[in-house]
């Protein structure tokens, strides 16, 4: 079984890592930040924290293996408590993301550092291979995050963000269409022709994105 993040059994563990460590990251930046801006009720529930057990999701986690998409337990966060609810609930949602974007050039700037003081000459072909496939996964999963999660569909971080800058009565016709969100999800997963012309684009764009990351990086460090 070929799942979209691994090519084989081998890099299944370093997929996994990965995925742990950028879905926990992911939510804990949803709760701090919210916590941060007076709303308790991430903290109480115990989110957060970086214990990843406290944020995945089994079956998010599954998907996310397979078919490339996936999801984490989402933080329940209440607006009432922010003293800007508007703005600071847009900063909240968005910090899901933005640590994404941060931990995918973290990965790939400390690969090149590695790579550049040739830190992994001294190591074994099987360890230099196992720190290939890991940071390599590690920047095609955060991008899968950070992209995957700004698309404005309910529930992920994309909508919520288009929700706060709508107009209130635009917003309110906007939640009648939320129950058939997970449903729209699933047809372009698994209806070629659809996935064809909308995720498979969006994949696309992952890989673009990642060599265009290379680019500056090379330059900077020569």
């Amino acid at each position: 079984m070929n799942g979209l993040l691994f090519n084989d059994w081998s890099t299944l563990p370093f997929v996994v890592l990965a995925l742990v460590i950028s879905f926990t990251i992911h939510e804990f930046a949803h709760a701090y930040t919210a916590y941060k801006f007076g709303d308790p009720t991430a903290y109480q529930l115990g989110r957060v924290s970086l214990n990843p057990m406290v944020h995945l999701d089994l079956l998010g986690s599954i998907m996310m293996l397979l078919a490339g998409i996936g999801w984490a337990k989402p933080v329940p966060v209440n607006r009432g408590y922010f003293k800007n609810p508007r703005v600071m609930t847009i900063v909240v949602t968005a910090a899901g993301p933005l640590s994404n974007l941060v931990l995918a050039f973290l990965s790939l700037l400390l690969y090149a550092l590695i790579q550049h003081f040739g830190w992994m000459d001294t190591l074994s072909k099987g360890s230099i291979l196992a720190i290939n496939v890991f940071f390599s996964k590690m920047v095609i999963i955060n991008l899968s995050l950070l992209l995957f999660n700004l698309i404005p569909i309910p529930p992920l971080d994309g909508y919520r963000i288009v929700q706060e800058l709508l107009p209130l009565q635009l917003n309110v016709r906007l939640q009648r269409f939320e129950q058939w969100a997970f449903i729209i999800m699933l047809l372009l997963l698994y209806i070629r022709p659809l996935r064809q012309i909308t995720l498979d684009p969006y994949f696309s764009l992952i890989n673009n994105i990642y060599q265009s990351m290379l680019i500056p990086i090379s330059w900077i460090l020569g």
